[in-house]
């Protein structure tokens, strides 16, 4: 399976914008974007004449893109998805992209970030309802009940996670049982718990073009 393996920091600093890409280092004073908040390459701190309307909407694309771990051909598949949904298009987008697997074990805090989430996903370490799901794009449903292997529970990284969860906050559709490592799914996500800065409009007009 593809996948974006580049510097992460970079990818921070090429958006202007802290994407917590990389967990705890994110959260410390060892974070690439803290030390040096400015673009990545020779010319990264030179000032640069005023972005066009393509590349104001290009740049959100590319920032959702990299803060969700995917690859155009996923994320262009997603936005085809939400566009024959009903509703706001932009929203449903950004709704399909928290329903991902991976980004639903990176909220409830077993993994530090959506890599690591991806990663946990992909080596059988989460079974939904009961059953192995190694599949990150899998979308979550209402009532679905996330739990972690028993072998994997003793997992010290995982465990470590779990307890500075608090820090970020989990959202209120995910109900967390931390003793148990079960987590339900109590309603679908909406968007007023996306704190992050995303502007899906510019998304929209962009593959609307």
């Amino acid at each position: 399976m593809a996948r974006n393996i580049g510097a992460a920091c970079r990818r921070c600093r090429r958006e202007g914008l802290k994407l917590y890409l990389k967990g705890d280092r994110c959260y410390s004073d060892k974070c690439s974007y803290e030390r040096r908040a400015f673009g990545p390459g020779q010319h990264g701190q030179a000032r640069f004449k005023k972005l066009s309307n393509y590349a104001v909407q290009l740049r959100e694309k590319q920032k959702v893109k990299a803060m969700y771990g995917m690859l155009e051909g996923q994320f262009k598949l997603n936005f085809q998805k939400a566009d024959r949904q009903k509703g706001v298009t932009g929203e449903n987008l950004l709704v399909m992209l928290e329903r991902r697997l991976d980004n639903t074990v990176f909220r409830l805090g077993f993994a530090a970030s959506r890599n690591q989430a991806r990663q946990l996903v992909r080596h059988k370490h989460i079974l939904v309802n009961g059953r192995k799901v190694d599949i990150p794009s899998f979308l979550v449903s209402v009532n679905d009940i996330i739990t972690l292997k028993e072998k994997s529970r003793a997992n010290s990284a995982i465990n470590e996670n779990l307890e500075a969860v608090a820090r970020r906050g989990i959202p209120s559709w995910i109900e967390l049982d931390k003793d148990n490592f079960k987590a339900t799914i109590k309603a679908m996500p909406n968007r007023e718990e996306i704190t992050m800065p995303i502007q899906e409009q510019l998304i929209v007009e962009l593959y609307s073009k």
